[in-house]
């Protein structure tokens, strides 16, 4: 496959006999699909007190919010505005929510289950303007850290981590981890991403 996201390789730089690293994450789903899906409860359902839960949303919630074929985006913002849809992909009504309502959701279920929540900015887009790469699609970034302070839990500035990378790189070497389109690595691009986690992570417990 070409299109990898850093949570495939990233159990591999851990001793697994000593720790548990599980990838839950699902390509394509916005912070309110993975929750409207059922994937973030069967997710916790396997949370424990003390696990850390990476998480980290944006680049779908920018998409359609009832089109035809996509219907995955949140309404913008931090705020409690809802729009009341009848969904044109599930044919069922829903309440749709902002991101920030979405992401406050996981936070506290989270924590409800005494594990601590990790809120990570988004991964870098393939895309460059006047020798510099984009740095985060859209508000979200700003979105996360401001909620990561609401909430007093931990922020890892992954996007301009990365992006001081990718520019110390160049664009035709970055260009070639991103084969299929401007926002999916492949391997060699994803197990990128995951060592930048990993030292994000390392610095952030230091």
């Amino acid at each position: 496959p070409d299109a990898i996201g850093w949570g495939r390789p990233f159990p591999q730089f851990f001793d697994t006999a000593k720790m548990n690293v599980v990838n839950e994450a699902r390509g394509g789903r916005s912070s309110r699909t993975f929750i409207t899906e059922g994937l973030w409860d069967r997710l916790l359902a396997d949370v424990k007190p003390h696990d850390y839960v990476i998480i980290q949303f944006g680049h779908n919630d920018g998409a359609e919010i009832n089109g035809e074929k996509i219907a995955r985006g949140s309404l913008p913002g931090l705020g409690e505005e809802t729009q009341d849809i009848d969904n044109q992909v599930t044919k069922q009504h829903e309440t749709v929510h902002t991101f920030g309502w979405y992401m406050r959701k996981m936070i506290a279920d989270t924590k409800a289950k005494g594990a601590v929540p990790v809120l990570f900015s988004l991964t870098v887009r393939n895309i460059w303007k006047d020798g510099h790469v984009e740095r985060g699609s859209g508000h979200y970034g700003e979105w996360t850290r401001e909620l990561a302070k609401n909430e007093n839990v931990t922020f890892v500035d992954f996007t301009n981590f990365a992006a001081d990378r990718f520019e110390q790189m160049g664009e035709a070497a970055m260009s070639a981890l991103y084969p299929k389109d401007h926002t999916h690595t492949n391997d060699a691009g994803a197990e990128l991403n995951a060592r930048m986690v990993i030292a994000l992570l390392t610095a952030t417990r230091e």
